[in-house]
C-alpha cells in the first residue's frame, strides 16, 4: 500500500497512504531521519445492551438479569495484558502509519497476547529502507522489516538482509505470491498496482478523454499533463517504468520516454510529490498521475459525500506489486522477530490492510470492504517483469532513463 486522497486534510492527519504500495515510495532518498514510536496496549472493554420486549413478565425478568450481569461486570476482573517482557523494532517506509489507526491497536493486540513490545522505525521511503539495511546487514537497526516490493526482492535476497522463515499461516496467503519467496526467503504481506491514474472531473474541464494505453500518454493531446516519479527514488516510479519495458522491451522503452519528455512529462522524486504536489484532484496542475489501483475506492471511503471515485485508472498501464516482510538477519531476537512475521500474515491483521495502507491483503481468508469490491481496480492480467530479469538490468535500466530523462 502504501496512498490516495482522503480529501487531502484528513488523509494527512490520519497519516494514511498508499503505499506501496502503498508501497510506497522512495521518496527522498538519502534522508538520514527516522521516527519511532511505540503503539499503546490498553484495550477498551467494549459492552452490549439487551434487546427490548412486549412481554411486561419477560421484562422484569429481563431486568433483573441485566442488572445481575451489570453487577457482575462491575465485579469482574478484566483480563489483564501478557506483561510486556520484550521489544523488537519494525522497520518501515514512511508511508505506514505509527499511530492511531487500526493497524497500530494490532500492533498493540500482538503485544497484549506475547507480552512483546512492537516499535515503530520509519526508514525513510523503501529504496532508502533498503540501502539502509544493505549496509547494516548482519546488525540490523531493527528485527523485522516491512515493505521491499518484488522490484527490489531479489537484491535484498543477495543482500542477505534476510534470515529465511517459512511463516506459519502460509496456507492462508496465495500461491501466486508465495512461490516468489519458496524458500522462505520474505514472506508475502500485501500487494497492489501501480497504475496511471487521472482526474476524470479536469480532463472533462480540458475537454480531454481519458486515456486508455500507454501510446495515448505521449500523443500531443496530453501535453504537460502527465507526473511521475523518479525509479531511481520512487518504487511507483520503478514500477512505471517496468511497465513500460514490458510493453516496448528492453532496445524499445528508450524512445518511448524520449517522446514523454517531449510531450511535457513532470517527474518529482516520489509518489507524495506527485500526487499531492501536481495531480490536479490534490491541488496540482496535471490531471494524469502514476498511482495506484487502489485509489479510487479510498477517496469514496474518505472523500465527503462521494457515492462515485473522483478518479479513474488506466488499467492497461499497470504495474503488479507484491510487499514481503522479513526478519532482518542479525537480529538479537529471532523467536519473538518469527512471531510478528506470523502475526502480520494473520487474518485480523490482514484485514486492516486494505483501508489503512490501501494495498491489497494477501490472505485469502479476509473478505474486502464493499467499496474496494465496487471501485478497486485489479486487473486479471497486471504487467510483470520477470524478477531476475529487473535484478540483472535494473541499475542499467535506471542509469539508462536517468541520462535519458534528467540529463
Amino acid at each position: 500500500m502504501s496512498n490516495l486522497n482522503r480529501t487531502i486534510g484528513v488523509l494527512v492527519a490520519a497519516g494514511l497512504t498508499l503505499a506501496a504500495c502503498s508501497s510506497d515510495d522512495i521518496d527522498r532518498v538519502g534522508s538520514e531521519d527516522a521516527t519511532t514510536s511505540t503503539p499503546g496496549t490498553d484495550v477498551a472493554p467494549s459492552s452490549a445492551a439487551p434487546g427490548p420486549t412486549t412481554d411486561s413478565a419477560a421484562e422484569t425478568v429481563e431486568d433483573e438479569d441485566a442488572t445481575a450481569t451489570t453487577e457482575a461486570a462491575e465485579t469482574t476482573e478484566p483480563v489483564e495484558a501478557a506483561e510486556v517482557t520484550e521489544t523488537i523494532t519494525l522497520v518501515v517506509y514512511e508511508s505506514f502509519p505509527t499511530e492511531e489507526t487500526p493497524i497500530n491497536d494490532q500492533l498493540a493486540a500482538f503485544t497484549d497476547e506475547t507480552g512483546i513490545a512492537v516499535e515503530i522505525l520509519v526508514a525513510g521511503d523503501a529504496g532508502t529502507m533498503l540501502s539502509k539495511a544493505e549496509l547494516t546487514a548482519g546488525n540490523p537497526e531493527g528485527d523485522v522489516m516491512w515493505g521491499i516490493d518484488n522490484s527490489f526482492l531479489t537484491r535484498a535476497i543477495a543482500s542477505e538482509i534476510f534470515e529465511p522463515y517459512v511463516a506459519d499461516g502460509l496456507d492462508s496467503i496465495d500461491e501466486r505470491f508465495t512461490a516468489l519467496v519458496p524458500n522462505g526467503e520474505a514472506t508475502p504481506v500485501d500487494f497492489g498496482d501501480v497504475c496511471v491514474n487521472y482526474d476524470i472531473a479536469a480532463l472533462e474541464g480540458l475537454g480531454v478523454e481519458p486515456p486508455t494505453t500507454l501510446d495515448d500518454l505521449i500523443d500531443p493531446a496530453y501535453a504537460d499533463l502527465l507526473v511521475v516519479q523518479n525509479p531511481a527514488t520512487s518504487s511507483p516510479g520503478l514500477a512505471f517504468l517496468l511497465a513500460t519495458i514490458d510493453e516496448y522491451g528492453q532496445d524499445g522503452w528508450q524512445p518511448y520516454w524520449a517522446s514523454l519528455v517531449d510531450n511535457g512529462v513532470s517527474v518529482t522524486d516520489g509518489w507524495t510529490d506527485a500526487y499531492y504536489g501536481e495531480f490536479t484532484y490534490a491541488g496540482g496542475d496535471r490531471p494524469l498521475v502514476v498511482s495506484y489501483g487502489s485509489s479510487p475506492p479510498f477517496e469514496v471511503l474518505f472523500g465527503e459525500g462521494l457515492t462515485e471515485a473522483p478518479t479513474g485508472v488506466v488499467e492497461s498501464t499497470c504495474f503488479r506489486q507484491v510487499e514481503f516482510a522479513g526478519v532482518l538477519a542479525g537480529t538479537d531476537q529471532p523467536d519473538a522477530a518469527r512471531q510478528l512475521i506470523d502475526f502480520l500474515i494473520s487474518e485480523p491483521f490482514q484485514a486492516e490492510v486494505a483501508l489503512n495502507l490501501f494495498v491489497f491483503p494477501v490472505n485469502t481468508d479476509v473478505e474486502l470492504d464493499q467499496t474496494f469490491t465496487d471501485f478497486a481496480v485489479i486487473p486479471d492480467e497486471s504487467r510483470e517483469v520477470e524478477p531476475d530479469v529487473v535484478d540483472a538490468n535494473r541499475e542499467d535500466w535506471i542509469d539508462e532513463w536517468t541520462d535519458l530523462v534528467i540529463g
